[in-house]
């Protein structure tokens, strides 16, 4: 069989065009303003600043507005915090982006819970992540939530199928986890010291590649008829899953590149706009 691609490039599409007349929408109500996604991004890194490169190009392509806060290297948490602060009580700020990672003196943790729950468009903090599992109004975590949503754009049964979440970061794995449970998977959490982790995830009928490791999932351990989500991108163009096996015999998959990807970027974009709808509806 032929397997379903996952196509995040083509979702993403589809989102901007609706994320412009709602821009467009917001302009008329607010006499011109528009929202506007502020980014922070600590130090020299350069995939860092790449990526806030293609979030600011992002918002400029649905009509928003960005904001780049450059600070150096030697940044402290203090100053972070205040940087921060200062972004909370704009009122003309609707969404805070804080750029993983930072510089190892900065207490990042400290640093993304001090972003206001009404703004954290990343969905970064404790507070967020909590509503989150517990089934409440919140931001998800962008990469999680992108999954969710091309899932739901390919009407990919999601109820009381069993998922396997290969990760456990704060903002993937452990969020993806709570993401899949709320729609009614049931759902096992593994990671790279799992024991059996081959054969957990010949049960899975949805799969989230999430490690952080080149192809350390194997082909072979995946069933015929699985939905596969790889959410890793590494040097050379592959992700977190051997893929190329796969694509004949899974029901489903996302593509490295042009998968999952898309998806963060355009649902930080998408969280930034409703954060803004939700403000002028106050």
């Amino acid at each position: 069989m032929s397997a379903l691609i996952l196509d995040g490039r083509s979702v993403t599409k589809k989102s901007e065009e609706d994320l412009r007349s709602r821009v467009a929408r917001i302009k008329e109500l607010s006499n011109g303003a528009v929202p506007i996604l502020a980014t922070i991004l600590v130090g020299n890194d350069p995939s860092s600043a790449t990526y806030v490169k293609m979030k600011a190009n992002a918002c400029t392509r649905v009509g928003m507005d960005s904001l780049k806060i450059e600070m150096s290297e030697e940044t402290t948490t203090e100053e972070l915090l205040a940087e921060i602060e200062k972004l909370n009580a704009n009122p003309n700020i609707h969404g805070i982006l804080l750029q993983h990672p930072v510089p190892p003196q900065i207490n990042e943790r400290q640093c993304f819970d001090s972003i206001d729950l009404s703004k954290d468009v990343d969905g970064v903090t404790c507070w967020g992540f909590g509503r989150m599992a517990m089934n409440e109004a919140s931001y998800g975590s962008a990469t999680p939530k992108g999954i969710i949503r091309i899932l739901e754009a390919y009407d990919i049964p999601l109820e009381g199928k069993h998922a396997v979440v290969v990760g456990r970061s704060p903002i993937l794995g452990k969020p993806m986890a709570m993401m899949l449970l709320n729609k009614n998977c049931t759902v096992t959490i593994c990671h790279s010291k799992t024991t059996g982790l081959d054969k957990i995830i010949k049960n899975a009928d949805i799969l989230v590649g999430a490690v952080g490791k080149p192809e350390f999932i194997k082909a072979e351990w995946i069933k015929d008829d699985a939905v596969v989500i790889d959410a890793g991108y590494h040097e050379g163009g592959v992700g977190d899953i051997e893929l190329k096996p796969l694509v004949n015999r899974v029901k489903a998959y996302t593509p490295v590149p042009g998968g999952v990807g898309p998806m963060t970027i355009n649902t930080l974009i998408y969280q930034t706009v409703e954060a803004c709808e939700l403000k002028l509806a106050q």
